[in-house]
């Protein structure tokens, strides 16, 4: 039997590749033959030097290092997996945002993916060939006004770029999709579900329902494991996937409630 899915030759950049999703996503794709570089602010110590770059890209210049990166380490791209994100905004509503805070987000989640791009998909045009994948969030669709509003805009934000981008480019021989992850049990959500049954004097289990609860409830009663986000990608990314473009993939154990 041959191999459902194949990457072997592939040169793929996966940003925030070093914990959660990111860090399985890598794994998942050198498991299936691609050369994979990835990035973050700092190198992790376990981390091979050949297949990282340090680079803050919430800056051109940090943008501009990870492209000089793919050329020199890669020779050239075949597959970029936006995955850098997240949310330092206070809680508090829409009134405890300030304009750096507003940039802040944007900064994270819209402009990377914007200025990486810029750099890295005329050359995927010129190949004939590519395939870009915007990680969103399912905050675009349920914002939770008291902690994630700029957050969940700034992904919405890149949502509606990710789709015209793909009707530019997909003529041109370059798919670009967007998977939207729900909660995902990541080292941070761990943390943070941790210490929200310490406060409410529960285990940890209790501080998971409480995170769900907040959500609205999750069906399947869990969050997404890092692998399964990897998974879709890995598939996104392949030839088995060579008709999908310019749809976003939504991995939520059910959360969004709505069609």
């Amino acid at each position: 039997m041959t191999d459902f899915l194949n990457l072997t030759g592939k040169r793929a950049l996966v940003t925030g590749g070093t914990q959660g999703a990111g860090a399985a996503t890598v794994e998942l794709l050198r498991t299936f033959g691609a050369t994979v570089l990835t990035t973050a602010r700092s190198r992790p110590e376990q981390m091979n030097a050949d297949v990282f770059v340090a680079a803050d890209l919430t800056t051109p210049a940090g943008c501009k290092a990870v492209t000089d990166a793919v050329r020199e380490e890669l020779g050239g791209i075949d597959i970029v997996v936006h995955m850098v994100g997240g949310s330092s905004a206070p809680g508090g509503g829409h009134t405890a945002l300030d304009d750096d805070q507003w940039q802040t987000e944007l900064d994270l989640n819209l402009f990377p993916s914007v200025r990486l791009d810029r750099l890295l998909v005329p050359e995927m045009v010129a190949q004939g060939h590519g395939v870009v994948i915007h990680v969103t969030s399912i905050q675009r669709l349920l914002p939770l006004p008291e902690a994630t509003t700029a957050y969940a805009a700034a992904k919405a934000a890149l949502s509606a770029y990710s789709k015209s981008l793909s009707k530019e480019v997909s003529p041109k021989g370059v798919r670009v999709l967007r998977v939207s992850p729900g909660w995902i049990e990541t080292e941070a959500s761990v943390r943070l579900a941790q210490r929200l049954a310490e406060e409410q004097g529960t285990d940890y289990e209790g501080g998971k329902q409480i995170i769900m609860q907040s959500l609205g409830g999750i069906p399947i009663g869990r969050p997404t494991k890092p692998q399964e986000v990897a998974s879709l990608i890995a598939f996104l990314a392949s030839d088995r996937a060579a008709t999908i473009t310019g749809a976003e993939y939504t991995i939520d154990g059910g959360t969004v409630p709505t069609v």
